[in-house]
């Protein structure tokens, strides 16, 4: 069973980048799928971008594409999403999760492993 703790949020600036990771243990990493997956004030889970466990195969949210990149090194154990151009409704609590298997599907349903999650505020 792989365990999952995020890092990197904060507060920034409207515009302003941050980038996220996702550090994972206690289990091969490079058997997982990985997500990230955002919930903001009051709403539901929102599906953000995924990479397969190769790093071959990634996805954006379409309304994030263009501003937020996936990737992950796998020496390190780790995922990141690195987030430009921050908009006031990315606001939210960022999520990694992980899957294991070659399946990269996108509803956060289908991932078993997730982290605490980290707090970003996008605010001026």
């Amino acid at each position: 069973e792989v365990q999952l703790v995020e890092s990197g949020g904060g507060l920034v600036q409207p515009g302003g980048s941050l980038r996220l990771s996702c550090a994972a243990s206690g289990s091969t990493f490079d058997d997982y799928a990985m997500t990230w997956v955002r919930q903001a004030p009051g709403k539901g889970l929102e599906w953000v971008a995924l990479v397969s466990w190769t790093g071959d195969v990634t996805y954006v949210a379409e309304s994030m594409k263009g501003r937020f990149t996936i990737s992950r090194d796998n020496a390190k154990n780790t995922v990141y999403v690195q987030m430009n151009s921050l908009k006031p409704e990315d606001t939210a609590v960022y999520y990694c999760a992980a899957r294991s298997g070659m399946a990269v599907p996108t509803s956060p349903d289908n991932y078993a492993f997730w982290g605490q999650g980290t707090q970003v505020t996008v605010s001026s």
